[in-house]
């Protein structure tokens, strides 16, 4: 399904806070622990949602019925996605970690072929071809014989798995949930997940305290750093992200989230000081050329 340029427009919103979220979590390394930050971000989120939906709570609100789908869904988009990328930029950089997340494509291909039984298309198929082979670019650097000799950092295995993670999160998503209430109210939706996200986020931060050296260092930075996420990454694009999800399918959708490095390029530049290379140039070709060959007719 092609685009219009509304879809479009709420899918690059999207792809533009999260490309600020990977800076600002990459900001902020040294004043809270990674798994930590994503708990306080959704802590927040929670409480910006619960005013507007505060009914969804109720015992009669027909969301426990379905409990098992919105927790493996807070389990997959809450709990772990952005916990493995706060932990993917303690080693790598926001360009790198969102470039290697442009994977994605793939993901969402393969997984709607193999459990959704949805078609590949030739254009889906060669868009992710061009996809890859940007990554592939960032990965070696520009210089294919290091592709021989490639040695993966952690956080490169951390945002890899974050991927898988939200494609998995995209489809259940995309294929609808129950009860209709809570489906057609967006706050509603995103707070039943940020419900039992919560837990999740909150075990695997408890984890983090238990078994690492895990500080905070309050202050304005990381407060208004907590602030951003929460309110922009968070509420605004989760919900810029499921309507584009919802009108254009998640097979669309995913090429999008690989305008996400762009943005990164350009924020990191301004905010860190780390100025894209020229084989990042040539990735964004490729990136760019996977969504345009995709949602061709």
């Amino acid at each position: 399904m092609r685009p219009t340029p509304a879809t479009a427009a709420l899918l690059t919103t999207a792809t533009l806070l999260w490309a600020g979220n990977a800076v600002v979590g990459r900001m902020v390394i040294g004043l809270v622990p990674p798994v930590t930050l994503n708990f306080l971000r959704w802590v927040l989120a929670f409480a910006l949602l619960l005013p507007l939906a505060p009914w969804l709570l109720r015992a009669d609100s027909g969301l426990w019925p379905h409990w098992r789908r919105f927790a493996l869904l807070g389990l997959l988009g809450v709990g772990s996605y952005n916990a493995l990328q706060y932990l993917a930029l303690r080693t790598s950089t926001p360009l790198n970690v969102t470039l290697v997340a442009s994977s994605m494509p793939l993901w969402m291909l393969a997984l709607g072929r193999l459990f959704f039984h949805t078609a590949v298309t030739r254009a889906q198929l060669a868009g992710a071809l061009l996809s890859m082979t940007g990554v592939l670019v960032v990965l070696s650097r520009g210089q294919w014989r290091l592709l021989a000799q490639l040695q993966l950092v952690p956080g490169d295995l951390y945002i890899l798995l974050a991927t898988l993670c939200w494609a998995w999160y995209s489809w259940l998503l995309a294929r609808g949930v129950e009860p209709e209430r809570v489906r057609t109210d967006w706050a509603a939706l995103l707070l039943a997940q940020v419900v039992f996200g919560l837990g999740w986020s909150g075990l695997f931060a408890a984890g983090e305290w238990a078994w690492t050296d895990a500080r905070i260092q309050w202050g304005w930075p990381l407060t208004a750093a907590l602030v951003f996420v929460a309110i922009g990454p968070a509420v605004v694009a989760y919900r810029c992200w499921g309507l584009g999800v919802q009108r254009a399918g998640p097979a669309v959708a995913g090429f999008f989230s690989n305008l996400t490095p762009v943005f990164a390029a350009v924020l990191s530049a301004l905010f860190l000081g780390e100025p894209p290379q020229v084989y990042h140039a040539v990735a964004f070709g490729l990136i760019v050329a996977g969504i345009w060959v995709s949602s061709r007719r």
